[in-house]
């Protein structure tokens, strides 16, 4: 990518995105567009006066529904249609508008649920998904086949990004919908303001990777520049940790001396996630941001940001 560039950012609200737009920003790119006020990237009339406005040359598809076990359990249609429907118009927009390159961000909850660890790109496709979240994993295999197919048809040129469990600023906190690490700085936050036990889900022994979102965002800039074609890349931090020593983690950066209780009776998911990043890291980037130093950044940002986080004195079930 040039500095002048047109880099559209689908998603600059959430996460992933605005870390994106952070890191172009830095990087000096001066031509970053973003969808300022809300639209419905699941109609493709939506999706394609997006296009219509600029000669957008560069995209980077962050916008998604994203979600934890519960999430993912309860509400799998929403999960496997909105992300098929708003990957689908914009990869095929991208063709259609002559967009040079895609960034289209997956999960490491595409691998199979026992694969072998650390977890190669070629994995893919070759045992059973994780039940509690594969209508989340199925709409991101169908978003790589499409790209595939495209690049294969059309010449179209993409990356599929598999990123690993992100966690950072903009992050989502609520116990209903987040991921583990969010949910347990807020129950960790609300027990120690509360003085109330927390209850965390499983039993705590399943392994995680972890890696910022600005970390992500760095990666994914370093990735449009060395690969396209469609290839799957692996985005991790190279190492994973029990959900156990997580928690230790978050109690102690939150400030919460009471006991812990796991309620091994709900479900564990992935018993492992722990991502090979050696195609990334064999170019040269490597991620910037530990774990506890990450984890301090966020739970700051939650204080600042999150409203009502100085008086959450309620503990629901998660």
């Amino acid at each position: 990518m040039e500095k002048s560039s047109k880099i559209l950012v689908l998603g600059h609200r959430g996460m992933v995105g605005s870390a994106i737009v952070r890191a172009l920003k830095r990087d000096g790119y001066e031509n970053i567009i973003k969808v300022e006020r809300p639209r419905d990237l699941r109609l493709q009339s939506t999706v394609e006066n997006v296009f219509n406005s600029e000669q957008i040359e560069y995209v980077f598809l962050a916008a998604a529904k994203v979600g934890g076990i519960m999430a993912n359990s309860t509400h799998p249609a929403e999960f496997i249609y909105d992300n098929l429907a708003i990957q689908t118009n914009v990869i095929h927009a991208c063709k259609e508008f002559k967009v040079k390159k895609l960034m289209f961000l997956g999960s490491s909850c595409i691998y199979p649920r026992d694969c072998s660890q650390p977890i190669k790109e070629e994995y893919l496709m070759t045992g059973k998904l994780e039940a509690t979240n594969d209508a989340y994993a199925m709409a991101k295999i169908a978003g790589i086949k499409m790209c595939q197919a495209y690049h294969e048809q059309y010449g179209f040129d993409s990356v599929c990004a598999m990123p690993t469990n992100l966690y950072g600023p903009n992050d989502n906190f609520d116990l209903e919908s987040s991921h583990v690490l969010p949910a347990m700085v807020r129950k960790f936050h609300i027990g120690k303001i509360s003085c109330l036990p927390v209850t965390l889900w499983g039993t705590g022994n399943p392994r995680r990777e972890f890696l910022h979102a600005d970390d992500l965002a760095a990666a994914l800039i370093f990735m449009m520049d060395h690969f396209g074609g469609a290839e799957v890349v692996n985005v991790g931090c190279g190492y994973d940790i029990p959900l156990k020593a997580l928690a230790e983690i978050i109690a102690a950066e939150v400030g919460y001396i009471g006991p812990v209780f796991w309620a091994v009776e709900k479900p564990d998911g992935t018993p492992r996630k722990w991502l090979d990043s050696s195609k990334l890291f064999n170019l040269g980037w490597k991620p910037k941001i530990d774990l506890s130093e990450g984890i301090h950044k966020a739970y700051q940002w939650y204080l600042e940001n999150h409203e009502g986080a100085s008086s959450d004195i309620i503990l629901p079930s998660v």
